[in-house]
């Protein structure tokens, strides 16, 4: 498994419900095309799939 995901944010939030946009912020994700890079680990991961049509992931070592 991967030590770190790079998240990128590649779809608006506007109109998106409230949880989502929550999710992103508390990824750290507040513009387009923003990339933050976050631990692998469950939590993370649920966040990602929460959001999973709004961001590209790429693991990294």
């Amino acid at each position: 498994m991967a030590k770190s995901l790079q998240i990128k944010l590649v779809r608006s939030l506007i109109g998106r419900s409230k949880d989502q946009r929550v999710v992103a912020q508390t990824l750290g994700l507040r513009k387009l095309q923003q990339v933050v890079v976050q631990p692998d680990n469950p939590q993370i991961r649920g966040m990602v799939e929460k959001i999973s049509h709004l961001v590209q992931v790429e693991e990294t070592n």
